[in-house]
């Protein structure tokens, strides 16, 4: 017998011109979580007409002027031969030519952002273009025909194959069946294609009479896509708390699921927001914290650097030494489950290593290994993961879909810097005095010397150091003011 599929339900919250949320709950339980502020314009999916500003023979990766305040970066393996120019001649063993020989600085380019710009690098790019829809994902540059990996009945997998074979996609261009084609009758995937057709007609003429830099194609905003993406037959209800969003995602539905006339709610009892009324506030605001509760009381600790996320487990309350490899595992499959749930809610891309607790018996190993492809299986992102080594630790890398919830919302803390640690007080008030006293054996000092502080550490100095301010005082003649600075940077 099949496992019989837990409901989900999508909750879709909009702050009319400045912010969309978009929650993915399981029986009441945070699946996936999405944030969108619009001051922060998305580019990810975005089609541009752009040149290619230069070239780095080095990298083997052309930087793209495509209208934005950095340029974007398009490797070698990301250029579809169509924009090759010249003769060249390939290196034996070689699979791409050498990209300055083949693409010259002011050439023209059509690019599709695949990677938002983070931090000092640009955006990532590709030549080779696609197009989601509800249905089918149209690609420009590759022309294969296929149904995704994620749709593993063979039956449908067959049937959808067929349903591909007959459709007549122009030369250069492929059609991939998304999970949501699932289910979906010939009638309404040929619909589905033939929008994408008119799509890609549309932003080619675009792109033939802008001039570059331009934008070509512009993404969906994050309630469409949420309803495009990833609005499946489990998905029970949608709840929207704003009018125009909800007759926006009404009106896509009823075309989507004709059969499903009440899928989609409008919340309107405002004496609470729409997370609040369905429990749902304390586990978002869970995905901004360090920390991660595990049903049994243990704790996951996730912690950032610039090469990869540490993920740390503090098992809780364990048994004694006799009962400890027994609950070490039960802890660590408890983990892999969590913590890949973490990773979709947080959207932690790249290199992920994680510190399970001490297994000596191979077999309970491999069993968390198990688990953690296991969990992995549901999530949108690509996964790659690894064994757990002699030293206890997994590596796993996970592709990044785009600016994570966490990554919009927070900035470094002015005091640390982004390091998680600042000077201490008595630090800081030493360093204080320090500058008071030079300021002190200046010939022209002013009287009275007014020190400016921001306020912990004006409060700091006043308490713990008038002994320190009164004998200086003292010695040089000189009053000595301490003033609370609102705007004062370290």
């Amino acid at each position: 017998m099949t496992a019989k599929k837990k409901r989900q339900k999508m909750f879709i919250s909009v702050l009319p011109g400045e912010q969309v949320e978009v929650v993915l709950a399981e029986e009441g339980r945070v699946n996936e979580y999405y944030v969108e502020m619009l001051h922060q314009a998305k580019t990810k999916g975005n089609i541009y007409k752009g040149y290619i500003h230069n070239i780095d023979n080095g990298l083997q990766a052309a930087f793209i002027n495509y209208g934005a305040e950095r340029n974007g970066f398009l490797q070698i393996d990301e250029v579809h031969p169509e924009y090759y120019s010249g003769g060249y001649k390939m290196k034996k063993g070689a699979r791409y030519p050498l990209m300055q020989h083949v693409l010259k600085a002011g050439q023209e380019v059509l690019v599709q952002v695949v990677k938002e710009p983070t931090g000092k690098k640009g955006a990532f790019m590709t030549t080779y273009l696609s197009l989601p829809g509800r249905s089918f994902v149209y690609t420009v540059g590759r022309d294969q025909m296929g149904v995704s990996r994620k749709i593993e009945d063979e039956k449908e997998r067959t049937r959808l194959k067929k349903v591909l074979s007959q459709m007549k996609p122009e030369p250069g261009v492929g059609l991939i069946a998304r999970t949501a084609a699932i289910g979906q009758s010939k009638a309404a995937l040929e619909r589905d294609f033939k929008y994408l057709n008119r799509l890609w007609k549309d932003v080619r003429g675009k792109a033939g009479t802008e001039k570059a830099p331009s934008l070509v194609y512009k993404e969906m905003d994050l309630a469409a896509r949420a309803v495009r993406d990833y609005l499946t037959t489990n998905v029970t209800e949608v709840w929207v708390d704003d009018k125009e969003t909800y007759d926006q995602v009404k009106q896509f539905v009823e075309l989507a699921f004709p059969r499903k006339p009440g899928l989609v709610k409008l919340h309107t009892q405002h004496d609470k927001s729409l997370l609040e009324r369905f429990n749902l506030t304390k586990q978002v605001e869970e995905i901004y914290s360090r920390e991660a509760t595990m049903p049994s009381g243990g704790r996951l600790v996730f912690d950032q650097t610039e090469a990869l996320t540490a993920v740390d487990i503090n098992s809780g309350k364990i048994g004694g030494e006799k009962n400890f490899q027994k609950m070490a595992l039960k802890t660590n499959v408890e983990a892999a489950e969590e913590i890949a749930r973490q990773l979709r809610l947080r959207d932690i891309g790249g290199q992920v290593v994680i510190d399970f607790i001490e297994m000596k018996d191979p077999k309970h190993c491999r069993e968390v290994e198990k688990t953690m492809r296991a969990a992995l299986k549901n999530d949108r992102a690509r996964t790659d993961v690894s064994r757990i080594s002699s030293f206890g630790l997994m590596e796993l890398v996970r592709q990044r879909l785009g600016s994570s919830a966490i990554a919009i919302s927070t900035e470094p803390c002015p005091c640390c810097k982004g390091t998680g640690i600042r000077r201490n007080m008595e630090w800081q008030a030493l360093q204080a005095l320090k500058e008071i006293y030079r300021q002190l054996l200046r010939g022209n000092c002013p009287d009275p010397l007014v020190h400016e502080a921001e306020e912990e550490l004006s409060i700091y100095l006043l308490n713990n150091k008038r002994a320190m301010l009164a004998e200086m005082e003292r010695r040089f003649g000189n009053k000595i003011h301490i003033d609370i600075s609102y705007e004062y940077d370290e």
